[in-house]
């Protein structure tokens, strides 16, 4: 079976690698089209359509945007979008500005707890203008406060942590709209990050669906296997598209790998014919 990963990172947005490494890697594992899709930025995509190019796989254009749902987050995956497009780029660098506002903020109350470090140090470390938590999980882990990415998060940097700041984020609704103008499909990430029942999980992308959601990701990580088919049954049931990717970062996911999660990640091929009509 052919594979596809639609769900990549670099160090454009919170990846630990750059495009032409992470499409080495996607080589190495027999990828034949992938997604780069940076949050909140597109800068990473002409590059990795460059090396695609050389290297015989098929890079679509893609984002992934946060956006606020009951006091916490529900990511839009787009896909095939206009990259280049005016409207989307002030959208995004909207985000990107909200998060130079937060992030130095999280920084000072990691400060006030007794860990020295500086907002400059992780713009520093990320090298890119989309710098996020997990940047500043990285210099904690460099500068030896935690042993990992996920401690990190679990003690300071997750929803309701001690140094915890909620973001500004556009609705749903908003988010879908930016990528359906962009000419791009928009899909609801990772399912299983909203941790609702099978019913009301329905109810959710039926809303979504009247927004404009064309789509799921069906296939994940992290994804059991009776959650990948329960989110494949909605995906039926709704009419809408089925997607899948590692949604790899590096660094701070160690063990996810591009195009095969954590090992067991199957992502066919035939899925990307329904999505690249979608968007035509």
């Amino acid at each position: 079976m052919s594979r596809i990963d639609l769900h990549l990172h670099t160090t454009h947005s919170d990846g630990s690698l750059p495009p032409a490494e992470v499409l080495t890697l996607a080589h190495k594992a027999g990828i034949t089209a992938l997604a780069i899709t940076d949050h909140d930025i597109t800068n990473g995509i002409p590059e990795a359509m460059k090396i695609g190019a050389d290297l015989g796989i098929e890079v679509i254009p893609g984002i992934e945007i946060s956006s606020q749902w009951e006091g916490g987050e529900l990511h839009i995956l787009g896909y095939f979008l206009d990259w280049q497009d005016p409207a989307l780029n002030r959208h995004l660098a909207g985000l990107r500005a909200s998060r130079h506002r937060r992030n130095p903020l999280m920084v000072r109350k990691l400060n006030e707890l007794g860990l020295e470090l500086t907002y400059e140090e992780v713009r520093a470390l990320a090298g890119t203008e989309s710098v996020g938590r997990p940047h500043i999980a990285r210099l904690l882990l460099e500068k030896g406060y935690v042993r990992s990415a996920k401690e990190a998060f679990d003690r300071y940097l997750g929803n309701g942590k001690a140094a915890y700041v909620p973001r500004e984020l556009p609705e749903p609704a908003e988010a879908i709209g930016w990528i359906r103008a962009a000419k791009g499909v928009p899909v609801l990430a990772h399912p299983t990050w909203v941790r609702l029942d099978e019913t009301s999980l329905l109810t959710l992308c039926e809303t979504l669906k009247a927004a404009g959601l064309m789509g799921i990701e069906v296939h994940y990580s992290t994804h059991k296997r009776a959650q990948t088919e329960e989110y494949l049954n909605i995906a039926k049931r709704l009419g809408l598209l089925v997607t899948g990717g590692s949604d790899f970062h590096g660094l701070t996911k160690p063990d996810i790998q591009v195009g095969v999660g954590r090992g067991g990640l199957k992502v066919s091929s035939k899925l990307l014919e329904p999505l690249r009509a979608a968007a035509s």
